[in-house]
């Protein structure tokens, strides 16, 4: 038991060295940075009183668009993050391949997310909404962790954290407005509680293949991005 007990605590030692490499000490504020926007959120509705939420916004409205940018903050960091910092040709000579840092700063990514979200989910059903979907947890931690896998895919493409953030604020703007907005099954963001039809067995087949295609898609954009990072000669070409 005390060796799995080590092996755990080095773990977790391994995603803190992991969150420090990507944002700082400071790595601890990203995790409130997303209640700036359900403090925006706040002060729009003391505005227009008449306004209100439902519980169809809160997985995008509410949680989804600040975790994915919370998310595109550290994505660009991964990868990227070490090009700026020149430290990017100490990674290729870790024991076991750079692979095991990239993982390190993923898995220290996700857990932020996941501590953000919790942050998130408590202030929403506290102070906006008291019928809260748990629905939205996964949706919103889903699209999340794409665009967490996609910034830094773009920005290991791009060899640039700038290029890499307008590349993913495309996407994630178009996303918002033309796929997650309409209920369109390929969105990250895919909310169930946002498809026009009613029908039980149509919204249970969209949320399997969104579950499982989504995923899928997020595998293959990590592994793309390890594959760009890879070719040393190219990352650290002029």
């Amino acid at each position: 038991m005390s060796g799995r007990l080590r092996r755990l605590a080095a773990q977790f030692e391994l995603f803190r060295l992991a969150g420090l490499a990507i944002a700082g000490h400071w790595v601890w504020l990203l995790i409130f940075l997303p209640l700036l926007w359900l403090a925006a959120r706040a002060l729009e509705t003391l505005i227009n009183p008449t306004g209100g939420f439902l519980p169809v916004n809160v997985q995008v409205g509410l949680m989804g668009i600040p975790m994915a940018v919370l998310a595109v903050i550290l994505g660009l960091r991964i990868i990227a993050g070490e090009m700026d910092g020149r430290s990017l040709e100490i990674a290729y000579t870790v024991p076991g391949g750079c692979q095991r840092v990239w993982w390190a700063k993923l898995a220290a990514s996700a857990l932020i997310l996941i501590v953000a979200e919790a942050l998130l989910a408590l202030v929403v059903y506290f102070l906006f909404i008291e019928d809260f979907p748990f629905v939205a947890l996964y949706g919103a931690l889903q699209g999340a962790v794409f665009y967490l896998a996609l910034s830094m895919a773009f920005a290991a493409l791009f060899r640039s954290e700038v290029a890499g953030a307008m590349a993913t604020a495309a996407v994630l703007v178009f996303d918002l407005l033309i796929l997650g907005q309409n209920g369109v099954r390929a969105s990250p963001f895919w909310n169930p509680l946002a498809v026009p039809t009613q029908d039980p067995e149509a919204i249970l087949a969209m949320a399997v293949q969104n579950r499982i295609g989504i995923p899928i898609l997020i595998a293959l954009i990590i592994g793309l991005a390890f594959m760009r990072a890879n070719r040393r000669e190219r990352m650290l070409g002029g």
